[in-house]
């Protein structure tokens, strides 16, 4: 079977919009192909709001994301594959999804074990709520 992936985060979009809240993806920077602007991303990830007020041109298809978007005044188009997608949740209420890895999809690149400040890392994603 094909990846879930692009059918759930484009359903998980349209239920946060249709509730009115702001929809945030959870990117892994790290993956090949990944199109952000490197300035926001932090510990290899990078929190995107595509919500219709802050993009244009949203495209959630099968193989990738793409939008416009500006950031700090900078317009960018970015461009996301769908597996580097590694969750989507309302910023309001942090209701949503975590991916993991499903059959037929491409792994994303490992993170090394260790941070900088010398701790260990899990390889499983893990969402922070951003105020």
């Amino acid at each position: 079977m094909t990846p879930s992936r692009p059918y759930l985060v484009r359903a998980l979009n349209d239920w946060i919009v249709d509730n009115e809240m702001t929809p945030y993806l959870v990117i892994d920077a790290g993956v090949q192909g990944v199109r952000v602007p490197e300035d926001y991303v932090t510990n290899g990830q990078i929190i995107l709001n595509v919500s219709p007020g802050a993009v244009s041109g949203l495209s959630i298809e099968d193989e990738a994301i793409q939008f416009s978007a500006r950031f700090g005044g900078v317009p960018m188009q970015v461009y996301v594959p769908v597996i580097a997608v590694m969750a989507i949740y309302a910023k309001e209420n942090g209701q949503g999804m975590v991916f993991g890895a499903e059959p037929g999809a491409p792994e994303p690149p490992n993170p090394d074990d260790s941070q900088p400040d010398g701790s260990s890392s899990s390889s499983k994603p893990s969402l922070k709520i951003v105020k």
